[in-house]
């Protein structure tokens, strides 16, 4: 598989919503890395280094716009491509999510075809 043995995490701070973008991940050929928090998923991140992120943006921790922004500014980790998955889908929204340098914004609820296909795209533009 083309995608075997890359690493994608994912930040979303409710199980079953972090359980399901996993399962659609591996049914993808991923390897797959989960946090339920951004603290958390900054270390990870950090240690891991993976090609894709998919990230939430209300988290009860940090927002997922701050763990972008200090993804962002950390040059080790800017062009990790990061890919939203939000609730929030008001435009004003969506666009904070990509001034804050998300590659993808994607609203939920959000379908396997469409998140591979985020997944995908981002990783094969940053190759």
């Amino acid at each position: 598989m083309a995608n075997e043995h890359k690493k994608i995490v994912i930040i979303e701070d409710e199980p079953d919503t972090v359980e399901m973008f996993a399962e659609m991940m591996r049914l993808s050929g991923y390897d797959v890395l989960k946090s339920y928090g951004g603290t958390q998923a900054i270390s990870l991140i950090s240690e891991e280094k993976p090609d894709a992120i998919v990230l939430d943006m209300m988290m009860p921790d940090l927002s997922g716009l701050d763990v972008l922004e200090q993804i962002r500014a950390n040059p080790a980790l800017a062009r990790i491509p990061v890919i939203i998955v939000s609730a929030m889908c008001m435009p004003q929204d969506i666009q904070a999510g990509l001034d804050a340098g998300a590659s993808v914004y994607l609203t939920k609820p959000v379908t396997y075809q469409q998140l591979s296909q985020a997944v995908q795209d981002t990783i094969r533009a940053t190759g």
